[in-house]
């Protein structure tokens, strides 16, 4: 139950920063740097994910 719970905790990250991307998308002047920043932690997520999910 600990690795769903954790998984879960994870996915909310990951569609938490997705909306933080399109936010600042949709700014006059997005911040490239910070979106850039932004898509990699998104990215992270991503493959801590994968890696939970392919030990299951």
């Amino acid at each position: 139950m600990a690795v769903s719970a954790h998984l879960e905790t994870l996915q909310s990250k990951h569609t938490h920063l997705e909306e933080k991307i399109q936010a600042e998308l949709r700014s006059p002047l997005p911040d490239n740097i910070r979106v850039s920043k932004l898509k990699r932690q998104k990215l992270q997520i991503k493959d801590t994910i994968s890696q939970f999910s392919e030990q299951r």
